[in-house]
C-alpha cells in the first residue's frame, strides 16, 4: 500500500509549523511508516556546527543562523529523492524560504496544534528554545505564542495541507498525513 503512495508523490514531504508543534516526532513516524529517509533541519545545523541551536543563536546571532539554515535547506531540497523534512519553526518565515520550498515540492504540511496546549508544552521546555527562554509564566507564554504565531501564520498557511491535531495524539496526525498523501497525490 505505501509503495503506491511513494509512486504517487515522488517528491519530498515538508513539515512546517510553530516550534514544539511535533514536526520532528511526526516526521520520524511518517518516514518510518513510508520507509523513507527523515531529515530534521535543526539537527543538520547542530551537527554541522557541533553546537545546539541555542548556542549558535548566542554566538553567531539569528541572521547568521538563518543564512546557514537557508544554505542547508537548498542543499537538501536539491536532492532528487523522496524524504521527510522537518523544518525549524522560523524557516518558512525568512528570506524567500517558503516560496523556494513551494517551488521544490507540493507536499508541504502545516502541523497546527491548539495554542494553549502548545504553549504549556513550550513553557515546560523553554530553556532549550532561545526565543522563549525568558518567558516567566504560562500565561505570558500563551500571549507570546499567540502573538508570534500571528506574525508567522501567513507563511505557515501557504502550506498545501493543514493538519489540526491534539499534541497528545501524534498518531492521529500521522494517519491524517498518510491519508492526505494517499488521496491527494495521484
Amino acid at each position: 500500500m505505501y509503495q503506491d503512495i511513494l509512486k504517487k508523490i515522488n517528491q519530498p514531504i515538508i513539515l512546517l509549523g510553530y516550534m514544539g508543534s511535533g514536526k520532528t516526532s511526526i516526521g520520524k513516524k511518517i518516514s518510518k511508516i513510508l520507509n523513507i529517509k527523515f531529515y530534521d533541519l535543526d539537527k543538520l545545523i547542530e551537527n554541522k556546527f557541533n553546537k545546539t541551536i541555542n548556542e549558535i543563536f548566542l554566538e553567531q546571532g539569528e541572521i547568521n543562523f538563518r543564512k546557514e539554515e537557508r544554505a542547508l535547506l537548498e542543499n537538501i531540497l536539491n536532492k532528487k529523492k523522496i524524504f521527510v523534512l522537518s523544518l525549524g519553526g522560523g524557516t518558512p518565515c525568512y528570506f524567500d524560504n517558503i516560496e523556494y520550498i513551494l517551488k521544490k515540492t507540493g507536499l508541504t504540511i502545516f502541523l497546527k496544534p491548539e495554542i494553549k496546549q502548545l504553549s504549556k508544552k513550550l513553557y515546560r521546555k523553554k530553556a532549550k528554545r532561545p526565543i522563549i527562554k525568558d518567558v516567566r509564566t504560562e500565561k505570558k507564554m500563551i500571549e507570546f505564542v499567540s502573538k508570534h504565531m500571528l506574525e508567522r501564520i501567513h507563511y505557515y498557511n501557504k502550506a498545501k495541507y493543514h493538519v489540526v491535531y491534539d499534541l497528545n495524539d501524534k498518531m492521529y496526525a500521522c494517519n491524517k498525513i498518510i491519508d492526505l498523501l494517499n488521496k491527494n497525490c495521484s
